[in-house]
Formats: structure tokens, sequence, C-alpha cells
């Protein structure tokens, strides 16, 4: 395998996911490595996709959502591709903003009654 190559196996480490996750990414068409028989190679331009599947799985976006994201670069390019990002950016940060309030209202709900028993015993 050369630099820019990896096998299934490969291709398993170096992104730390299952064998399982990556036939997954394979069946729903987020990957598409090039095939010889039973043998899978993954080229630099799957290698990049993958990275970008789990970058946006990091921050909470659904497979279809970076599906579709990935789609636009395939039909209509990077400026395309990087203006569905900034709006689908948005989206999550007021998402993760909204859901960041909540959770610190939940933990200084938890923290009183916490420290309202603990007082009593």
């Amino acid at each position: 395998m050369t630099e820019q190559a990896l096998n299934f196996k490969e291709m398993c480490t170096r992104f730390d996911v299952t064998p399982r996750t990556l036939r997954y990414y394979e069946y729903i068409e987020l990957l598409s490595p090039q095939r010889d028989g039973r043998n899978r190679t993954y080229t630099a331009r799957e290698i990049a996709r993958m990275t970008l599947i789990l970058r946006g799985r990091r921050f909470g976006f659904s497979l279809e959502e970076i599906r579709q994201w990935l789609e636009i670069y395939e039909r209509q390019g990077t400026t395309a591709q990087n203006q569905a990002w900034v709006e689908l950016a948005a989206r999550k940060l007021e998402e993760l903003r909204t859901e960041h309030s909540q959770l610190g209202e939940t933990i200084d709900d938890l923290q009183k009654l916490h420290d309202t028993i603990a007082a009593q015993i």
C-alpha cells in the first residue's frame, strides 16, 4: 500500500473504528472504496471523507446531514459546500448553546437538591 491508500484493516486502525462501522459507512454510501474482489482500497479521497465524517459525528451531526453535506461537494464544489457548512454549523451551534444552557440549569438544580439533602443527614 502506498501512503495515499489504506486497506480495510489499516482504515479501521487509523480512524479507530470497528469493521462494522466502516462497512456501514460504505453501505449508506458515505464511503466508496476501490474494490478488487473482496479487498478494499481507501484512497486519499476516502481518507479525507472519513476524517470529515468523524468530525461531523463529533460535532453531533447526523449521518444523513453529513451525507448531504458531502454530496454538495460532489455536485457543486467547495464553495457551495463551505456555504452549506456555515449554515449547518450555525444551526448546530444554536442547538448546542440551548442544550448547554439547559444542562447548566439541571446541574444547578441537582446541586441544590444534593446540598439540601446532605445538610439534613
